[in-house]
C-alpha cells in the first residue's frame, strides 16, 4: 500500500491575521478557522468579570472577545451565550397559520445555523507557536491541534482560535483515540474504525449494515474472488467491511488529504494493508472492478466550511460524476451501489424522477434496491427544524448495473426491493 499518500499540514504563511490592543500594544496572531471565516474587525479582551448577556450582545454584534480568564468558565460561557441563541424571543413567536414548506424551512434552518455558527465563533483563545494555552485550568490540546492542524510551526508564532472550534479538535481527538464501533467489522477489538478531524464520522449505522448485507456479485470466471473499488472512502469503513466479507481487494479512493491519512490509518489498525490500497484520485482509479461502491454527500446544496463537505456537495457533484463514471470502470457482470438517502428528495433538492432518468442516461439499470430507516436521534426527534422530513427519510442501496442490449427492460427502472 502506497506509503505517506498526505498528511495534515499547518501553512502558517497562508494564515490570515488577527489583531488587537494589550496594554496599549498593539499585538496581532496567525488566525485559524476552519470555516475560512475573516478574522473580526474588533477585538477586546475578556475575563471571568464578563457577563454572559454582554458577552452574547458583543458576539451579535460581531466583536470578538480574547479571553484571559479561567478556561473552563470559557467553557461555561460559551455554553450560556448557545443557550441565548436557541432560546426564541417571545415576541418573535409568531403563531403560523399555515406550515412552512419543507424547501423555505431547509434554507431558513441553514441560514440560522451559519448565524449560530459565527456567533459563537466570537469567543476567542490563544494558542502559543506549540499549540499550548497560558489559561488557568486549560488543558494541553498541543496534540488535538496538531492531529488537526499539522506539526506546530514553531517559528511561525501564537495563533488565535475560536473556542467553539478548539472544542471541536478536541472532540474529535477522542473519536480518534477511542475509535467507533462497527458490528459489520465482526467482534472487538478489531472492529473499531477510528475517525480523524474533518472525516466524516461513521455513526449512522444503517448505509453499514446496507453494505454488509447486500448481495455480492460473482466473481469473473477463473477467479476466486472479486476487486472492489470503494469511490470517496473517507474513514476506509465500507472499504473494510467489504475485505471482512471477503471480498479479495479494494481499491479505495480518495481526494481530501486529511481523508486519505484517516484511511490509510484505519486500514494499518485491522491489518488489512494486503486488501486494501488506498489512493489519492477524484472519483475512479484505473481499471475495472466487479463492485464499485460510492457513499457521496447525500444533500446537493453548498457546504458552508470543509466541514461540512461530507453532507453538502453543491450540485451534486460527485454523485453526478460516480454515475457518469461507472459505466466504463464495470466489469463484465459487475455492479455498482449507490447509497444514497432520499432526504434531498424529501427537502425539494431532487426528485427521484431526476435520478432515475440519470441513471438511465449513462446506460445504467436497477438491479435491485434495499432501504433501511435511520435510527440517529433526529429522527424521531419532534422538535427538529427538519423534522417534517427526516421523519420520512430512507437510506437506500442502490444496486445499478449496465443496461442490457436487448428491448431494454428494466432500464431505469425502479424494481422491487430486496
Amino acid at each position: 500500500m502506497p506509503q505517506n499518500l498526505a498528511s495534515p499540514t499547518s501553512d502558517a504563511a497562508a494564515l490570515p491575521h488577527i489583531h488587537w490592543l494589550e496594554a496599549d500594544q498593539a499585538c496581532s496572531a496567525l488566525w485559524r478557522s476552519e470555516r475560512g471565516g475573516s478574522p473580526p474587525k474588533r477585538v477586546v479582551l475578556a475575563d471571568d468579570t464578563l457577563t454572559a448577556d454582554s458577552a452574547y450582545r458583543m458576539a451579535c454584534a460581531g466583536t470578538g472577545m480574547l479571553w484571559r480568564g479561567d478556561f473552563q468558565n470559557a467553557r461555561l460561557l460559551l455554553q450560556a451565550i448557545a443557550r441565548r441563541i436557541d432560546q426564541v424571543p417571545k415576541r418573535k413567536r409568531v403563531k403560523a397559520t399555515q406550515p412552512t414548506p419543507i424547501s423555505e424551512a431547509f434554507n431558513q434552518h441553514r441560514q440560522a445555523q451559519a448565524q449560530r455558527a459565527r456567533t459563537l465563533g466570537m469567543l476567542l483563545v490563544e494558542l502559543d507557536a506549540s499549540y499550548h494555552m497560558t489559561l488557568r485550568r486549560a488543558p494541553d490540546v498541543s496534540l488535538a491541534c496538531s492531529e488537526a492542524w499539522g506539526d506546530a510551526d514553531t517559528t511561525a508564532g501564537a495563533s488565535v482560535v475560536s473556542l467553539r472550534e478548539l472544542m471541536g479538535v478536541t472532540s474529535a481527538h477522542e473519536w480518534r483515540r477511542v475509535g467507533v464501533e462497527i458490528a459489520a467489522l465482526g467482534e472487538a477489538p478489531g472492529n473499531r474504525i477510528h475517525p480523524h478531524y474533518g472525516v466524516f464520522s461513521p455513526v449512522r449505522g444503517e448505509y453499514i449494515g446496507l453494505v454488509a448485507t447486500a448481495h455480492l456479485p460473482k466473481a469473473p470466471k477463473g477467479q476466486s474472488g472479486i476487486t472492489a473499488f470503494d469511490i470517496g472512502t473517507g474513514t476506509g469503513v465500507l472499504a473494510a467491511v467489504l475485505v471482512r466479507r471477503g471480498v479479495s481487494h479494494v481499491v479505495a479512493t480518495e481526494f481530501e488529504p486529511r481523508a486519505l491519512v484517516c484511511a490509510q490509518d484505519n486500514v494499518a489498525r485491522l491489518g488489512m494493508e494486503q486488501h486494501i490500497t488506498v489512493q489519492k484520485t477524484d472519483l475512479f482509479p484505473p481499471g475495472l472492478a466487479s463492485l464499485i461502491v460510492c457513499n457521496p454527500p447525500w444533500l446537493p446544496a453548498r457546504p458552508s466550511s470543509p466541514l461540512e463537505r461530507a453532507v453538502y456537495d453543491e450540485g451534486g457533484h460527485m454523485l453526478k460524476g460516480f454515475l457518469a463514471g461507472l459505466s466504463s470502470h464495470l466489469a463484465p457482470g459487475g455492479e455498482g451501489w449507490l447509497i444514497l438517502s432520499n432526504l434531498a428528495e424529501l427537502l425539494g433538492l431532487r426528485t427521484r424522477d431526476e435520478l432515475l432518468a440519470t441513471f438511465d442516461q449513462h446506460g445504467l439499470r436497477v438491479v435491485s434496491r434495499i432501504d433501511a430507516k435511520p435510527q440517529h436521534p433526529k429522527a424521531s426527534d419532534a422538535t427538529d427544524a427538519l423534522h417534517q422530513a427526516r421523519a420520512k427519510e430512507v437510506t437506500s442501496l442502490w444496486r445499478l448495473a449496465l443496461q442490457k442490449s436487448a428491448a431494454g427492460a428494466g432500464h431505469g427502472h425502479e424494481t422491487a426491493a430486496d
